[in-house]
């Protein structure tokens, strides 16, 4: 990127009339571009392939222009069509920053010297499926000009096929005049009741400053081993590089610590939402099998204190909710609504397993008490024992279970929400049921009046594949003030901070 460019992008800027523009790539449903326009940024765009959530970034960024929900394969949509398609005008003039993050299986052992030839010569590389979107990013990098460049994925991408993929993109984004460093952030410390783990890279063009902004956690929690422990194999390869000093481009978090704010709990982020009683409405009628579509209102309880974040979810400036929720709507499991009513708080599919077999072993009593137990292993026998216990073996699929805890923050949502919803049990026995797409998009601090395309499967999934806006808000809002800082107090930065890495 030529330094004229930079600083003509700069000089729009800090002009003061003018937000920096935002381009969403794997935008999904939008969790970043929601966090950036919160943030101060305008989105201009974004690129998304899975159709439902491509409408959905459509409706809720460009509502009532139907060149923005369009779903779109980025190595078929290079940047010029895309600027073409949505009207921005020169695409190296329409872009400040780039934001989003391909797939970590795109870069699977594309080793550091490979990634520098693809950045040098692209075409080489057209071969490799793996490079592919990798090389289709850069290609938006090299026609945005982009000021600044924020990229999500898993910690895993610190150690992804014996290659910290992290390290490697910052050291070519490096070479292209960028600063650049990499983090392992925890979404609980900044307000997002989800303990979720996420690698984030910043890169700053050289006009713009000599350092990297991240965002100061607001918030405390102690985090299960289980998320210490990702964060060890992550960086397992970085400790590989000690004896190259401070030349690598990765960088602590700035520490939350036991003083501050604790964080968001599952019953503080979703205790105000409606009531829904699973064995009450499936004795009623009222939840049946078949597809979940958005269209039944659910008003609010009208009563009761509102916390802080529920407050926040219902008012963020431009998405309010409304006096109903409509994709307050859940899963169809009417043999497990019985199991999840008696498992206690953390507890997995071993001790739900276990519950179900001494459901089971009741039922057979009360039926020999009656003298109408049937024979083990009869048809009659297995239709009974297939009813209540689930099939799974308890050895095998410890996790696929888990209630929540309502004291706590939930445990990372994932896209596979979408096909079972028993990772996320909700944490009210009463209710006894996964927990509804509302209280998902809740979780992951979407507000209630941001929508989803599609029905339930379809928007459970948008929102386990989002980065949480309440994260992406804080990065975005130390981005911002790197931006529209006055050159004043630009020079003031450079001669008061260290160096880049």
């Amino acid at each position: 990127m030529e330094a004229r460019l930079a600083r003509q992008k700069l000089q729009r800027i800090r002009a003061g009339a003018k937000p920096p523009r935002v381009l969403d790539l794997f935008s999904g449903c939008g969790g970043l571009s929601l966090g950036f326009k919160r943030a101060g940024f305008e989105i201009v765009g974004s690129v998304e392939f899975d159709a439902h959530a491509a409408e959905s970034h459509g409706q809720n960024f460009h509502p009532g222009d139907p060149r923005h929900s369009v779903a779109r394969d980025i190595t078929d949509t290079p940047p010029a069509k895309l600027a073409q398609a949505l009207g921005l005008g020169d695409v190296s003039l329409a872009v400040d920053v780039l934001v989003g993050g391909p797939p970590c299986q795109a870069f699977a052992r594309v080793g550091r010297s490979k990634l520098r030839e693809v950045a040098d010569h692209p075409e080489a590389f057209l071969h490799d499926v793996r490079a592919r979107l990798y090389i289709e990013y850069l290609r938006y990098v090299e026609a945005c000009a982009p000021l600044a460049v924020v990229m999500e994925n898993v910690p895993d991408m610190l150690n992804h096929g014996g290659h910290n993929l992290a390290e490697e993109i910052a050291e070519v984004l490096a070479s292209k005049d960028y600063l650049c460093q990499y983090s392992l952030m925890n979404a609980a410390f900044y307000g997002v009741p989800q303990m979720r783990e996420r690698m984030i890279l910043i890169a700053v063009h050289r006009e713009v400053a000599e350092t990297i902004s991240l965002p100061q956690p607001t918030h405390w929690v102690d985090l299960p081993t289980g998320y210490t422990g990702t964060r060890a194999v992550a960086l397992k390869l970085l400790g590989a590089m000690e004896g190259a000093g401070d030349l690598h481009h990765y960088r602590e978090a700035p520490l939350a610590d036991a003083d501050m704010t604790p964080a968001i709990t599952s019953q503080e982020a979703i205790g105000d939402l409606p009531t829904m009683n699973a064995r009450q409405m499936l004795a009623a009628g009222t939840l049946r099998r078949g597809r979940r579509s958005f269209d039944i209102a659910i008003p609010y309880h009208q009563s009761g204190a509102r916390t802080e974040y529920a407050q926040a979810m219902r008012t963020w400036p431009g998405f309010e909710g409304k006096s109903a929720v409509y994709d307050h709507v859940i899963r169809y499991l009417p043999r497990d609504y019985q199991i999840f009513a008696g498992l206690q708080a953390g507890d997995q599919y071993p001790e739900a397993h276990r519950y179900a077999v001494s459901l089971f072993e009741a039922k057979l009593a009360e039926l020999r008490k009656s003298g109408r137990e049937p024979s083990e292993g009869s048809e009659e026998w297995q239709a009974l024992l297939a009813s209540i216990v689930p099939p799974y073996d308890a050895g095998k699929f410890p996790n696929k279970w888990r209630k929540m805890e309502a004291n706590r923050p939930a445990r990372t949502l994932l896209a596979h929400l979408g096909k079972d919803g028993y990772s996320h049990i909700h944490y009210d026995s009463d209710q006894a049921r996964p927990i509804s797409v509302r209280e998902a998009a809740r979780l992951q601090s979407f507000p209630d009046g941001f929508t989803f395309s599609g029905t339930m499967n379809p928007a459970f999934r948008q929102i386990g594949n989002a980065v949480p806006p309440l994260l992406a808000w804080y990065i975005g809002t130390a981005l911002n003030a790197q931006l529209t800082k006055s050159e004043g107090a630009i020079e003031t930065s450079r001669a008061t901070s260290g160096g880049s890495h």
